[in-house]
């Protein structure tokens, strides 16, 4: 794939967050989450956001000064941002429209939110976890940036998130969320072209090693707290877009759907992934299973108590599903 088919490089650092995926939550270095945000994670990843969103506005109710139900609205809320920006080009299932949206400016709010309670709590103690939160508060943001095509924004809060996460490391080497999102900067930076890399070293922004960023993600996703799922879906997206190596994508993707059948973008993923190994008949389960998820108001669970967000995605997601089915001989 060219340079030029290529999402902005860092749109992908830390898509976080939030989750577990074939356990029950547990500690990596010394990360521990209430059953509220794990609740919240399952909500998020079974294809329902907005419940999670609604779950975040009580955390941050009950717990104003704490950062976690602002990470898991955000969270939340990029999903669907990423579900409303996704099309279908060059063959790929992808986040391709870029452009601003009506709601950036609340969600960056919550990622200052993130990000300023977690300085504070490191100026009482500088802990691993609190750097590994602020971490996530500027990655939230190069999500977002990258959908703008905002690169240089991007790029500066990439960097800012790595510093973090390296701090988080020095403190506690065994901080696989903190090794989750190294992994992903390690990657995409190492897959810039040549005249994007030559910017990189006139911006001063580190640069990465691509083998080391897959092995980063690998330990994220079976290990990670907070970023095995969005390592998983990062690497195996990384793995089809950049490397076209689909069937080690494949083998990263499986997982998402076992766990989380009810999600259709997990279902397009695995149809995509399919699709190019020439799998059509595999593809085409998936891909009528997305519709299937997708249609009668089976969107998300209780989809009549969801807002516009869900209904539009919801939509989108139908027009993919169909246009996929039809793009299989």
């Amino acid at each position: 794939m060219t340079g030029a088919h290529r999402e902005p490089w860092l749109l992908a650092v830390a898509t976080p967050l939030l989750a577990t995926l074939l356990a029950t939550p547990a500690s990596a270095g010394n990360i521990s989450l209430p059953p509220e945000v794990v609740e919240g994670m399952d909500k998020i990843y079974g294809g329902d956001p907005d419940a999670a969103i609604a779950i975040a506005h009580n955390l941050e109710q009950s717990e104003p000064e704490q950062m976690l139900g602002y990470l898991l609205e955000g969270e939340a809320r990029w999903w669907n941002r990423y579900c409303a920006a996704t099309e279908i080009k060059y063959g790929i299932f992808e986040a391709w429209k870029h452009e601003r949206d009506p709601g950036d400016e609340a969600y960056f709010r919550l990622t200052d939110k993130v990000i300023h309670f977690s300085e504070a709590q490191l100026a009482k103690s500088n802990t691993a976890e609190m750097h590994v939160y602020a971490g996530i508060g500027w990655a939230l943001k190069v999500r977002v940036y990258g959908l703008r095509g905002e690169n240089r924004n991007a790029a500066r809060a990439g960097v800012s998130a790595r510093a973090e996460m390296l701090r988080a490391l020095e403190l506690d080497p065994q901080m696989t969320d903190a090794t989750a999102a190294l992994g992903v900067y390690n990657y995409y930076v190492d897959t810039l072209s040549p005249i994007v890399r030559l910017m990189r070293i006139f911006m001063g922004i580190p640069g990465g090693n691509k083998e080391e960023g897959i092995k980063q993600m690998q330990l994220g996703m079976n290990r990670g707290v907070f970023l095995s799922v969005d390592a998983r879906f990062i690497l195996a997206r990384s793995l089809r877009t950049y490397d076209q190596n689909y069937e080690q994508a494949l083998s990263v993707a499986e997982p998402l759907v076992t766990r989380y059948p009810q999600n259709p973008i997990f279902q397009l993923l695995l149809g995509n992934l399919n699709a190019e190994l020439g799998r059509k008949e595999k593809a085409s389960e998936y891909f009528h299973e997305a519709l299937r998820l997708t249609t009668a108001d089976s969107a998300c669970p209780g989809c009549a108590q969801c807002n516009t967000d869900c209904s539009t995605c919801a939509t989108r997601l139908q027009v993919l599903a169909n246009s996929s089915l039809s793009a299989l001989p």
